[in-house]
């Protein structure tokens, strides 16, 4: 039964934040998760990481982008974008990939920490490909602070994973990609909180919303000439 996962996570964003912040958040779930029949609601606290020895002590616990602010990004994004790449750092069970799809992006990556947050995203988007087999997705198990931007890539998605100082490398592996394949290259940045390394870095932000205090969303863009 689907509604246990929907009213645990009510629960435990009531309980953290308030119950006004939990009901608009559950409504999207309900409607996001039907909308892309996927199963990516609920929160975790990467226990299973901290008990083999992964330090998670800059990430952020998991907790799926609201549908709110991500089809909000996603819309406005498709009005500059016309290479069809999608990178999500830190793409959890797979929501942000599936919801890029849809979105109409075709050749989509995602890499996160955690095995089994992508054994799930690779049950989502193979179930994805069996009714849209033109989507190239792919997946990787491994830390995005060490992870080079693939030359190809003109968008990526964050969705606050990490503190400021592996925002900071993260960063960096993007400028290093973009100066060594000049491009424009865009971020989708959902509750923006390190959005400063960015601006500090020659990103500017290009469209910014903000909905009940709580739900943010930025789009900021830097390029690099030929």
């Amino acid at each position: 039964m689907r509604f246990n996962p929907y009213l645990r996570y009510f629960f435990y964003i009531a309980w953290h934040w308030n119950p006004i912040l939990a009901l608009f958040t559950i409504y999207y779930e309900i409607r996001g998760e039907k909308k892309y029949h996927i199963h990516t609601t609920g929160e975790d606290e990467l226990q299973s990481l901290k008990d083999i020895g992964i330090d998670v002590s800059h990430a952020s616990i998991y907790m799926p982008v609201n549908y709110f602010i991500l089809e909000r990004l996603m819309r406005e994004i498709v009005k500059y974008d016309q290479t069809k790449t999608m990178l999500d750092l830190g793409c959890g069970k797979g929501r942000v990939m599936i919801v890029a799809a849809a979105f109409g992006f075709e050749r989509i990556s995602g890499i996160d920490i955690s095995k089994e947050f992508c054994n799930d995203a690779a049950r989502a988007t193979a179930a994805y490909n069996q009714i849209n087999p033109h989507v190239q997705f792919t997946i990787i198990t491994g830390d995005a602070q060490f992870y080079d931007i693939p030359e190809e890539i003109c968008n990526i998605f964050l969705f606050n994973p990490f503190d400021a100082l592996i925002m900071t490398g993260v960063v960096s592996n993007i400028l290093k990609s973009q100066q060594g394949h000049p491009r424009t290259i865009r971020v989708l940045y959902a509750n923006p909180q390190h959005k400063s390394v960015f601006l500090e870095n020659g990103f500017t932000e290009i469209y910014h919303l903000k909905k009940l205090n709580y739900f943010e969303g930025s789009i900021l863009e830097r390029t690099v000439d030929n």
